[in-house]
């Protein structure tokens, strides 16, 4: 099981250059699209394109990095590089566990 998440607001901000607005911006962008992007993580594997699975784990990766979470980042850049490799069949475990990994990084940011 991957190591919990916690915000490290710090952390984020320093990646924002410390710009406040930015940040309650990105945190409300996240919030608004995380639906979206567990929805669309779902529709690439459910097609069984690797190549739009390949580029949806990127998206996600992108997300993470910018809160800050290493450990979810990581579990993206796995399922894009395996999706890039074209065999898609056996990732529902990884797909199912990278979109818990972005409701619970969306429910630190609601709660911090």
């Amino acid at each position: 099981m991957a190591e919990v998440f916690v915000l490290d607001r710090a952390s984020i901000l320093e990646r924002l250059g410390d710009d406040e607005d930015i940040y309650e911006m990105m945190v409300e962008m996240y919030l608004e699209d995380v639906g979206n992007n567990c929805a669309a993580l779902s529709a690439a594997f459910d097609s069984g394109d690797a190549s739009v699975l390949q580029r949806e784990a990127h998206t996600v990766k992108g997300l993470l990095v910018t809160f800050s979470d290493a450990v979810g980042a990581a579990d993206a850049h796995d399922l894009e590089q395996i999706a890039r490799q074209g065999e898609i069949a056996g990732l529902g475990d990884a797909v199912s566990g990278l979109q818990q990994r972005l409701r619970e990084v969306a429910a630190a940011l609601s709660a911090g």
